[in-house]
């Protein structure tokens, strides 16, 4: 909970930067430009504020996505209802939902978080805790990466913050295959992780890229090869 409000306060501080020709501009998320992504941020921050938006937006989103992945159809509720949302409103709305958000997942008792949900792909059957602790703040921190590149902002990456999100992504990128490796990530929230004997070379793949590279291709933006076409959820 201590990364998801670095998170929010970093993607704050970069959403007012924006002007008002920021926020028509496209994203690497297909569908949504800038207004939308934080419109989707704003939703997502809803439903960890009360299970039952939670609910209430899985339940919409298969009526209105019917046949595809809950997550999917929880994403067209979430910009949809906030489809005629200023941008200004966007950024207050976000302000108050994330932090009561945080709050609402730090009083999750150990019961709730242990619950599965079947959200489909990608996620699959993940326990709430897992949703709640990992997904939520990976998603708004990528959707930082992807604001800041559409808009030109720097994006502030710092090996306390980014770089414990990082690892925490590799920690699960690695459980997902079985193969040795080098990685080096380079960059502010970089490092080295190493799986089985360097020595090894015909099974040993080593890696090196920029973290936020490295994110980004795990994450479905971009097309990587080998062990960087496996994704992790985000």
């Amino acid at each position: 909970m201590a990364a998801a409000t670095t998170e929010y306060d970093r993607l704050l501080t970069l959403l007012r930067s924006l002007d008002d020709s920021d926020w028509h501009r496209p994203t690497d998320c297909g569908e949504w430009d800038v207004r939308q992504v934080v419109a989707h941020l704003v939703g997502a921050a809803e439903s960890t504020a009360r299970i039952g938006e939670l609910v209430r937006q899985a339940r919409r989103g298969r009526q209105l996505r019917p046949g595809e992945p809950t997550v999917d159809g929880m994403n067209a509720v979430q910009v949809s209802e906030r489809a005629d949302v200023p941008p200004a409103a966007l950024v207050a709305d976000l302000a108050r939902a994330g932090a009561a958000g945080v709050r609402s997942r730090r009083r999750i008792p150990a019961v709730l978080r242990a619950v599965p949900l079947p959200f489909g792909p990608p996620l699959g059957v993940r326990r709430l805790g897992y949703l709640m602790d990992r997904i939520y703040t990976r998603d708004a921190w990528m959707h930082r990466i992807d604001l800041a590149a559409a808009t030109g902002r720097d994006l502030v990456v710092t090996a306390d913050h980014d770089g414990a999100l990082v690892a925490d992504v590799v920690d699960e990128w690695t459980a997902r295959h079985d193969r040795p490796y080098t990685l080096v990530l380079t960059g502010p929230a970089g490092g080295t992780w190493q799986r089985g004997p360097a020595d090894a070379a015909a099974t040993h793949d080593t890696l090196e890229l920029d973290a936020v590279e490295f994110v980004r291709l795990l994450s479905g933006r971009g097309h990587g090869a080998g062990l960087l076409a496996l994704t992790v959820p985000f």
